[in-house]
């Protein structure tokens, strides 16, 4: 998880894996979309590769990268459970459901026809 996190921590590696969800793309494809050289892209498909994010296959003399969406799973895991309430948080909502219907229970009939 360390290593996908360490990969997509860079907006330029993070747009090249937007780019490849829609369809593969050889390197140069990829590298003229960037103001950067050509030598940083292939560094940046490189951390890539090695973190499992992509593919890359021989198409002739072209190095063509496709999308590989699995190792992020584990940190999409991670991050829901950051992200989702805690125990406590749902035990606090539920008993906080229990009070109110336990007031409305036991509120006296001249206080409901009035509210």
């Amino acid at each position: 998880m360390d290593e996908v996190a360490s990969a997509i921590a860079d907006p330029v590696r993070r747009d090249i894996l937007l780019m490849l969800r829609d369809a593969p793309l050889s390197a140069g494809q990829i590298a003229g979309r960037f103001p950067v050289s050509r030598p940083a892209v292939s560094r940046h498909l490189r951390v890539l590769r090695e973190a499992g994010l992509v593919r890359d296959a021989a198409d002739g003399r072209r190095r063509v990268y496709t999308l590989v969406t699995e190792p992020l799973d584990e940190l999409t895991d991670w991050l829901g459970r950051l992200t989702r309430p805690s125990g406590w948080q749902h035990r606090f909502d539920a008993l906080e459901t229990e009070v109110y219907r336990t007031r409305r229970e036991r509120r006296p009939p001249a206080e409901e026809k009035t509210a």
